[in-house]
């Protein structure tokens, strides 16, 4: 891909206020504040700064107006991702457009559902999505690819980036210079982004983000930690789901920091190069990536020792060792991380005992799309966050429990804030169904606040699985036990006639090496063998009531979300099958 720049901005930027009610004023303030520190690029590349940054997406912004995209006009991102998408994204913000970005992980039918209902007339995608488009019904203007494709079968045409983004300096590039580009002021409570949810419930809904949400969960968020500017972020995350998206784009502008994309799946041995390499300040993964690391690498290390397995049975032990291998896993992500954050779905508690007795850096938080997304997490430095909890709700979000249990105080979490929603495209009905009467976003969760102000997460209100006897069981606090061993990769619990079942997708990686050699029928018998015996050993450390009648193999793995949470609605004891 070319590496060549737009011209710089120089001193073409208006006067702005310290904090920004838009992402563009955002953007403007970080290039005063941090015109010539690396801003964005991808990893193992030379970024550009925060000038060349706000030059192109000046220069693109101008050139998409000359191209016909105006004031609440809906332009689509489907990529993976790239400063060149953030490069789109902040140029069709400028103009006062609405940017729809686009997971990339959706299947075609969703992403023609998208692409028809929001009626986007230009499209900016990657090689990995094109035979997503090839069959869509609805005609799109223009189809730009962000990696600079070209596709040969004929079916779509394409302008790579590079061409656009050259045609695009041409035309602005002296009005740049000259300080003569000029854009339409937008409003705060204009919209900015429209998402689709993928969420364990079903039914993806179109929420409505305005600049004045975005800016203020960024600053929020900002507030959650300490960094100076020139820190590095390395993003492993989708951008396109706003977990990355403010906390790791937003968050790091706002800082002063370089923010270096992946650009390919974080596996641990990729994650090992790029992080020697560029050795982050910050990363936000999410729960999955620290599980698979402690059952792949921790567990093992200590289980092949006996030394180790033996002062693993004493607390003090137990910590000096977790601390030297918290020093090792430091390393392992470059030796400088200041804070790992940990968001998405819910960190599995064990995972979270040893990431704190390892004195690993890192943070639990809790969000959800409509809030843009973080309600609570950190901050850090706090030693008052409870193990198990999310922390504090973040600066400017209040949280309230409705409903509770007036023996446990567990009822459903909501809030309110300046980060949260319009509400949803085109639908009232739901809309005014995810807000109480006085104006509070239900979030569909449970749970409760200690006495010192941590917000805790027990679940789902809609996975809560209430018994004849009148019981209600959090499915996901058994998974989580279930998922601790090294047999399993995921499990689901399910009621089936009044009784609690358990699906197991095991690791046959696992599997295949404890069974080498063996025949089909051993292996069976291997696996038969291992699902009762951890049924056995999860029902003494349950109640009566909650106990798994059954532990069943599952031969592939489950659908997941865009953050690995299991499409619950997708399963239940009638409708799954081995």
């Amino acid at each position: 891909m070319s590496t060549e720049t737009t011209p710089t901005p120089g001193d073409n930027l208006p006067a702005t206020q310290e904090q920004a009610r838009t992402l563009n004023e955002l953007l403007d303030i970080s290039c005063q504040k941090f015109s010539d520190l690396d801003a964005i690029g991808m990893a193992l590349e030379t970024p550009l700064t925060y000038n060349q940054f706000h030059g192109r997406v000046l220069v693109l912004a101008a050139y998409l107006k000359s191209r016909g995209i105006d004031f609440g006009d809906r332009v689509a991102i489907l990529a993976e991702n790239s400063h060149n998408w953030c490069t789109v994204y902040m140029a069709v913000v400028r103009l006062g457009a609405v940017c729809v970005p686009i997971l990339p992980d959706l299947p075609e039918a969703d992403v023609h559902h998208i692409l028809t209902e929001m009626e986007c007339d230009i499209l900016f995608l990657t090689q990995r999505q094109i035979e997503k488009i090839y069959d869509i019904d609805r005609k799109i203007g223009q189809i730009v690819s962000l990696d600079d494709y070209l596709d040969d079968s004929g079916l779509v045409k394409l302008t790579t980036f590079t061409d656009f983004l050259t045609a695009a300096s041409k035309e602005f590039g002296e009005q740049l210079n000259n300080k003569e580009l000029q854009f339409q002021a937008v409003p705060e409570d204009h919209l900015a982004s429209i998402l689709y949810t993928s969420g364990t419930s079903g039914f993806s809904k179109a929420v409505m983000l305005t600049h004045a949400n975005l800016c203020a969960n960024g600053y929020s968020t900002a507030n959650v930690m300490t960094l100076p500017p020139g820190g590095v972020f390395l993003s492993v995350l989708p951008i396109s789901h706003t977990y990355e998206f403010t906390t790791g784009f937003l968050l790091p502008l706002i800082k002063g920091a370089s923010i270096l994309y992946a650009g390919k799946t974080p596996t641990p041995m990729v994650l090992q190069k790029l992080c020697g390499r560029e050795r982050p300040h910050v990363m936000l993964v999410v729960p999955l990536i620290m599980e698979k690391i402690y059952k792949k690498r921790v567990l093992p290390a200590i289980e092949k020792s006996k030394m180790l397995s033996l002062a693993c049975k004493f607390n003090l032990g137990r910590k000096l060792v977790y601390r030297n291998i918290g020093a090792k896993l430091q390393n392992f992500f470059g030796g400088r991380l200041q804070v790992m954050g940990i968001g998405g779905a819910a960190l599995n508690p064990e995972v979270e005992s040893f990431l704190r007795d390892a004195g690993f850096p890192y943070l639990a938080g809790y969000g959800l799309t409509e809030s843009a997304p973080l309600l609570a997490g950190g901050p850090t430095g706090d030693k008052s966050i409870a193990l198990g909890s999310v922390g504090k709700p973040v600066p400017g979000v209040e949280i309230r429990i409705d409903n509770a249990d007036q023996t446990t105080g567990i009822g459903e979490i909501t809030a309110r804030g300046p980060n949260i929603m319009q509400g949803y495209w085109n639908d009232p009905e739901n809309t005014d169904a995810t807000f109480t009467e006085d104006g509070w976003l239900k979030t569909g969760d449970l749970g409760f606040i200690d006495d010192i102000g941590n917000l805790h997460i027990k679940g789902r209100s809609k996975s809560v699985i209430v018994l004849a006897n009148g019981e209600n069981v959090y499915p996901e606090a058994i998974e989580h036990k279930l998922n601790t061993y090294p047999f399993v990769v995921e499990s689901l619990v399910v009621e089936n006639r009044n009784m609690l079942e358990a699906w197991v997708y095991p690791d046959y990686e696992f599997v295949d090496a404890q069974t080498q050699g063996q025949s089909r029928q051993q292996r069976h018998e291997y696996i038969t063998e291992q699902l009762e015996q951890i049924r056995r050993e999860i029902n003494s450390r349950l109640s009566n009531q909650s106990r798994l009648s059954r532990v069943l193999e599952r031969r592939e793995p489950f659908i997941k979300t865009a953050t690995h949470k299991i499409k619950r609605y997708l399963y239940s004891a009638d409708n799954m099958s081995m």
